[in-house]
């Protein structure tokens, strides 16, 4: 039997989620939320972020921070980020990242059950971010930008996300669950879900080019 998150961390574990419209932040100890807060910001969150995470007990100080990584809005995973990286170094602690689409994923489950899980996310560019999860929380495939039309073809009868009714609309069936990630949850992620790779995950290639029309590096 798998082990549960807190179990597997213990401690305290801040957690800051701010890679999409939505801004959350929480603070547990070993399996117990001691607070948390979500706000729908849309944009702001490099003014939001810091005080959400100072009105937590102890102004969110941990051993341990989690951040959402992406994808979502480049600004805003770059301020999760930059948040989690200077509390890490003034606090000693250490940083650990997870994916929004896992995370949204495993808020999906915990709805339905232990069944498939297509998630679908705003991209940029009128894309969407895609991603399929096998029934035991595996990630069934890479993630993928793709536009609406080509994000409608997952076969996963359950769609999570904040385009979940949107891609449900486009191909006519399956059961639509709009969640947006939210820090509180946190603790609905495997373990598995967790890396100590902390790099922004985009999901698409930057859209700034270099000399020849060749993509930039993706930081």
């Amino acid at each position: 039997m798998k082990g549960t998150t807190g179990e597997a961390l213990g401690g305290r574990t801040l957690v800051i989620d701010s890679a999409t419209e939505a801004c959350s932040v929480a603070l547990f100890d070993g399996e117990t939320l001691l607070a948390g807060e979500f706000r729908m910001l849309g944009r702001g969150h490099a003014e939001a972020l810091v005080p959400m995470i100072a009105a937590l007990p102890d102004r969110g100080r941990a051993e341990r921070i989690v951040v959402a990584l992406g994808p979502g809005s480049f600004t805003g995973v770059r301020v999760g980020l930059a948040a989690g990286r200077a509390l890490a170094l003034a606090w000693g602690s250490n940083v650990l990242g997870y994916s929004t689409l896992s995370l949204v994923a495993a808020i999906a489950r915990d709805q339905v059950g232990p069944v498939p899980v297509g998630v679908a996310m705003t991209g940029g560019h009128g894309e969407w971010f895609v991603q399929a999860f096998a029934a035991d929380e595996t990630p069934g495939n890479s993630l993928a930008s793709l536009r609406p039309d080509a994000a409608a073809e997952m076969v996963e009868d359950v769609i999570a996300g904040n385009q979940a009714e949107a891609l449900v609309a486009a191909r006519g069936s399956g059961t639509a669950l709009p969640i947006w990630p939210d820090a509180r949850a946190f603790l609905l992620l495997p373990p598995e879900a967790l890396s100590a790779d902390i790099r922004p995950l985009y999901g698409r290639a930057p859209d700034a080019r270099l000399p020849g029309g060749r993509p930039g590096p993706q930081v």
